[in-house]
């Protein structure tokens, strides 16, 4: 085992293993192995999942609000491949992960790659140490994703950004109030106010 490897990937991760073999595993790439069982695929398997959980539930607390299509769509945009190579790049992933000859000749290792390897981490910290010490690493760099994504769902969803105004300023819940119909049943039509801290807002239909 090669410790100074070793050392060097704990010092990126800023997490300190007990079981190294863990961490070995997590950055060893199918190309770079003897066996499928010795490389980090299962446990990117189990890493993709915690990362989800983790995701899941910062996004659950952090933004009441939001309705479960909300909630998802967060998820699918920072749970993905694109965002987990992303952090894995800007972790520097590709100094510490070793790959077969033929992959490393090319001095450029592919994406995905690395992106699999930052979930493989995930998998093995969590099996190194427990959910608390996965969540801390993975929330490090994907707390400002799930920020970036809850703003764009904000603003795709104006009842969100209006309750969530309401909460924060102490007026409630918004209610709507409809004022007026009209139409046939198959194609109504409805005047409508919002009605916040006790004051209505002009109407629209």
């Amino acid at each position: 085992m090669d410790t100074d490897w070793l050392d060097a990937a704990e010092s990126i991760i800023c997490y300190v293993f007990k079981n190294k073999e863990y961490l070995e595993q997590a950055l060893s790439h199918a190309s770079a192995v003897d066996s499928r069982q010795e490389s980090n695929e299962r446990l990117e398997f189990l890493g993709d999942a915690v990362l989800g959980f983790v995701v899941c539930q910062a996004v659950f607390e952090q933004y009441p609000e939001f309705e479960e299509g909300d909630m998802t769509k967060i998820k699918s945009s920072v749970v993905s491949r694109k965002t987990c190579s992303e952090i894995a790049a800007k972790l520097d992933l590709g100094r510490i992960i070793k790959v077969g000859k033929g992959m490393a000749v090319t001095n450029h290792i592919p994406d995905s790659v690395i992106g699999a390897a930052y979930e493989s981490i995930i998998g093995a910290i969590y099996l190194d140490g427990g959910i608390e010490h996965a969540r801390t690493f993975i929330l490090r760099e994907v707390d400002s994703y799930i920020e970036t994504a809850a703003n764009s769902t904000h603003q795709e969803n104006y009842k969100s950004v209006l309750q969530m105004y309401g909460q924060r300023n102490n007026g409630g819940a918004p209610m709507y109030v409809v004022l007026d119909e009209k139409g046939p049943d198959h194609a109504k039509s409805f005047e409508i106010c919002v009605e916040l801290a006790g004051t209505r807002y002009p109407a629209e239909w």
